[in-house]
C-alpha cells in the first residue's frame, strides 16, 4: 500500500457538503452454537448452516472460481477419512498447508498461533470432536472490531473429485480443525475469496485482540535482536512479508510478496564468533531459503556437532534458518502482535489499561478529511480527548508515558474485499492547558475545540501517514498531560465506521462532540487475576527483576553460569506455586540439564540458554500441578502418563516406565526435579529425530555423528 503524506494535494474537484444514507458495518450473524448443538443431537441430524452453505457462493465470485476443479463437492470429514480427528494435541505446530485460496497472511498468522496454546484455546475451543457429541456442527471464536464473536459453520469442506481438500489441509490428512477454522474466517468475512487478499497483521488481531508493532526492516532499529527475543519469550506472535517482484519463487527460494511465520531465533556460536539466526516458515508447507543457513548450507559446519544437529533440518517442509543480516535484506516489514503493549516500552509485568471508543465520518457531519487538503473542515472530525496519568511504580522517568494508539476501520459491507481500505491516519495535539482550568464552553458542553486550535497548533506526530490498511497504530512517549485525538479519513467527506484503542499504564479518553452530552468512559485492566495471566506477568517481570537478581549476580565476570551456578539460582526461586514443599535441584539434577541445553558444548548455558529452560520451567510445573492431583509433590506411574500426555509427547507406556525407573525414587515417584530433566530428554530427543529422519520412521547415523546425540545422564 502505498503511504500518502499529510500534506499531500491532489488536484480533485470537490465532493459537495450535503446529507446521505450512511452505510452502517454490516455486523456477522449470531448463531447460538449450544443450542444449535443440542438441537441436532437431540433430533439425530447432522448440521448444515444456511447461512453459509455448501454452494458456490460461498467460495466467492471473481478469478477463484476459475482454479476449481470441475467436478466441486462438499463433503464431511467422515467421508474423506476413517478416523478424521479435530485436534491433535501430540502434533508438533506448523502442520499445515495453504489451498488454493492465496491467503498466505491468514496461515501465516494461524501458525503463528499454534506456539501458544493457551491462545489458540480461545479461538479454536478444544472440546470439539467428531466422536463424542458429534452433530456436524463446530465453532471458532475471533476478535471482531472490539467484540469477541462466536462463529458456526458446519463441517461440510470444499473437495476435489480425489476427495482432496481444496483450501487450507493438514499434512496429518486426518486432522481438520485447520480447514474448519478458515471457513469460518470466510464466513466472518463474506466468503473463502474474501480472504485472497490481506495482511499478517490483521489476521494476528482477529485471533487475539492484542496491539501490533511495525517494524520497517530497512529502517530497523540497532536493537531489533532485543525486540525479537523479547517477543520470542514472551506472549507474542510474528509474522514478516518478502519484497514485492515480477518473479513468483526467486532464485534464493524465497517467495515475493508473500507472508511468512517467524516461528523461532537463536545465537549460535561460530568458529569466527556468535550469529543471530532467524528461523522461518512459508505457509505452503515447502520451498526454502536456499541462502546461509539454508538446510544444505556450508555454514552448519562452522557449528559443534551438538548444535547442528538439533537446529538443522534437512526436509522441504517450508522451514529454515537465515541470519539476521538477511532477513532485514530480503524481509520488507515484521509485524509483532502482543497481548499487551509493553514490547516496545520495556515494562513488562504492568497493568496496562486498554480504552476503546467507537466512530463514524458521516458526510457533511463528521468526514472532514485531512488537514492536507487544506478544506477547512478537518476540526469537523470526531475529536477525542486523553488524559494521560503518571504512574507512581513506573521504573523509567516519570517524565514521559508508553501510550499506544490505534485507528481501525470496519469495511461498510458483508465482503471485506469488495470496497478497498480508505487512507486513514490520526494527529495527536497536546493541549497545553490543564483539564481542569480549560474553558468550560469546551468542557462542560462538550463541545469539539474550533477550527483556530488547529490552526494554532502543531500535533504531536507532524509526519503522520495515512494509510490505506484496516488499522494505523502507533507508540508514543508523552508527557502526563491531556491531548486531543483526532481520527480522520485523507480525503474529505469520505464515510466509515472506525474504533479507536488506546493503551497505556494509566489514561482516561473520552469523546467531546456537539451532538452528545455526555462521556463515554470504557476502562478494561489487563492481567485478571487468573493463572494463566500471572504465569505471563511472572515471565514478564523475569526479564527485569530474576535476571537482574540471580544470572547476573552469578555471573558478573561471566555472561554464562556452569552447573553449581544454575543450581544456586534454580534452588532459590520463590516458586510461587510450590509453597507448600521445598525444591531442591540436585548438582546431578543441574548437570544433566545443562548436557541437554549447552548446544556449543561450552560447559556453561548462556542467557539464551536459559531462558528456554526458564520457558520450559514454567510450562512443565503448570502440568506437574494439573496432574500432581494428590498434591503430595510427587507423580505416580498413572500421574507421569498423564502428565506426558499433557505435554502433547506420545509416548509408550514401555519407554514412559522405563523413564520412571531412570528418574523416580525406588517407588517409582517422580519428583519435579526429575520431570524436569526427564521432560527436557524426551522434548530435546525427540527435536533430534525429527531433524534427523528422513521418512520419519527411522534415523540412519554415520559412526561420526553418532556421538554428538544429546543425552542426559
Amino acid at each position: 500500500s502505498m503511504p500518502f503524506l499529510l500534506c499531500l494535494k491532489k488536484n480533485k474537484s470537490p465532493v459537495p457538503l450535503g446529507r446521505s444514507i450512511f452505510q452502517k458495518h454490516t455486523p456477522p450473524i449470531q448463531q447460538n452454537y449450544q443450542a444449535l448443538l443440542e438441537s441436532c443431537l437431540k433430533s439425530r441430524r447432522l448440521f448444515t448452516d444456511d447461512t453459509f452453505p455448501a454452494h458456490i457462493s460461498s467460495i466467492g465470485t471473481g478469478a477463484l472460481l476459475k482454479k476449481l476443479p470441475r467436478n466441486l463437492q462438499w463433503k464431511r470429514p467422515h467421508a474423506l477419512h476413517k478416523s478424521p480427528v479435530f485436534y491433535a494435541a501430540n502434533r508438533k505446530q506448523l502442520d499445515l498447508c495453504q489451498g488454493l485460496v492465496e491467503n498466505c497472511w491468514f496461515l501465516a498468522a494461524l501458525e503463528a498461533l499454534t506456539f501458544h496454546q493457551d491462545i489458540l484455546a480461545a479461538v479454536v475451543p478444544q472440546n470439539q470432536s467428531f466422536e463424542r457429541k458429534y452433530a456436524g456442527i463446530f465453532h471458532f471464536q475471533f476478535w471482531h472490531f472490539g467484540e469477541w464473536i462466536d462463529v458456526v459453520v458446519d463441517d461440510r469442506l470444499p473437495v476435489n473429485e480425489a476427495g482432496e481438500l481444496l483450501f487450507v489441509s493438514s499434512v496429518y490428512k486426518n486432522v481438520f480443525w485447520g480447514a474448519l477454522l478458515e471457513k469460518a474466517y470466510a464466513k466472518l468475512y463474506g466468503s473463502y475469496e474474501d480472504l485472497q487478499i490481506g495482511q499478517v497483521s490483521e489476521a494476528l488481531v482477529d485471533f487475539t485482540g492484542g496491539v501490533n508493532t511495525r517494524i520497517k526492516l530497512a529502517e530497523a532499529p540497532p536493537d531489533l535482536w532485543d525486540i525479537l527475543t523479547r517477543a520470542t519469550y514472551s506472549r507474542s506472535l510474528m509474522g514478516c512479508q518478502t519484497h514485492l517482484g515480477t518473479t513468483k519463487v526467486l532464485k534464493n527460494g524465497l517467495v515475493a510478496g508473500h507472508a511468512y511465520t517467524v516461528t523461532g531465533i537463536r545465537k549460535v556460536t561460530c568458529q569466527y564468533g556468535p550469529e543471530n539466526l532467524v528461523r522461518l516458515r512459508n505457509p505452503w508447507g515447502k520451498i526454502e531459503w536456499k541462502g546461509d543457513w539454508s538446510d544444505s548450507s556450508y555454514k552448519w559446519e562452522l557449528l559443534s556437532p551438538k548444535e547442528k544437529i538439533l537446529l538443522r533440518k534437512k526436509k522441504d517442509d517450508g522451514e529454515f534458518w537465515m541470519s539476521l543480516r538477511d532477513f532485514k535484506i530480503h524481509f520488507v516489514d515484521l509485524v509483532i502482535c502482543k497481548l499487551t503493549p509493553d514490547l516496545m516500552s520495556q515494562e513488562d509485568g504492568k497493568k496496562w489499561m486498554y480504552s476503546l471508543q467507537s466512530g463514524r465520518w458521516v458526510k457533511g457531519s463528521t468526514a472532514g478529511g485531512s488537514l492536507g487538503f487544506c478544506n477547512g473542515n478537518f476540526w469537523m472530525n470526531p475529536q477525542y480527548w486523553l488524559n494521560v496519568l503518571p504512574v507512581e511504580d513506573s521504573k523509567k522517568s516519570p517524565s514521559t508515558c508508553s501510550v499506544v494508539i490505534s485507528l481501525m476501520q470496519k469495511h461498510s459491507t458483508k465482503h471485506r474485499n469488495r470496497a478497498p481500505h480508505l487512507f486513514i491516519g490520526f494527529l495527536l495535539y497536546k493541549n497545553t492547558i490543564p483539564l481542569p482550568f480549560f474553558p468550560e464552553q469546551y468542557q462542560e458542553s462538550n463541545r469539539k475545540l474550533p477550527p483556530g486550535f488547529f490552526t494554532r497548533h502543531q500535533p504531536v506526530n507532524k509526519h503522520q501517514v495515512f494509510l490505506d490498511e484496516r488499522e494505523v497504530t502507533h507508540d508514543f512517549h508523552l508527557e502526563p498531560c491531556v491531548y486531543v485525538i483526532v481520527p480522520s479519513t485523507l480525503e474529505p467527506q469520505q464515510e466509515s465506521e472506525f474504533i479507536l484503542r488506546v493503551f497505556s499504564r494509566k489514561h482516561i479518553l473520552r469523546i467531546f462532540n456537539n451532538s452528545f452530552d455526555h462521556i463515554f468512559l470504557l476502562q478494561v485492566n489487563f492481567f485478571f487475576d487468573t493463572p494463566k495471566e500471572i504465569v505471563d506477568r511472572y515471565e514478564g517481570k523475569i526479564w527485569e527483576d530474576f535476571f537482574t537478581k540471580y544470572f547476573e549476580q552469578v555471573s558478573a565476570c561471566n555472561p554464562e553460569i556452569n552447573a553449581v551456578q544454575l543450581q544456586r539460582i534454580l534452588n532459590n526461586i520463590s516458586w510461587r506455586n510450590f509453597r507448600s514443599f521445598h525444591l531442591n535441584f540436585s548438582l546431578d539434577s543441574c548437570q544433566g540439564i545443562l548436557a541437554l541445553l549447552d548446544l556449543n558444548a561450552t560447559g556453561t548455558l548462556s542467557i539464551q540458554e536459559f531462558r528456554v529452560l526458564w520457558k520450559r520451567l514454567l510450562f512443565y510445573l503448570e502440568v506437574f500441578q494439573k496432574r500432581n492431583t494428590n498434591r503430595a509433590g510427587k507423580l505416580d506411574l498413572v500421574e507421569l502418563h498423564a502428565a506426558v500426555q499433557e505435554t502433547g509427547i506420545s509416548l509408550s507406556n514401555e519407554v514412559c516406565n522405563l523413564m520412571a525407573i531412570r528418574y523416580g525414587d525406588p517407588d517409582l515417584q517422580i519428583s519435579f526435579e526429575s520431570f524436569v530433566c526427564f521432560m527436557l530428554r524426551v522434548e530435546i530427543m525427540g527435536e533430534a529425530f525429527r531433524n534427523l529422519t528422513q521418512d520419519g520412521k527411522g534415523i540412519y547415523l554415520r559412526e561420526s555423528e553418532v556421538k554428538p546425540i544429546p543425552y542426559c545422564q
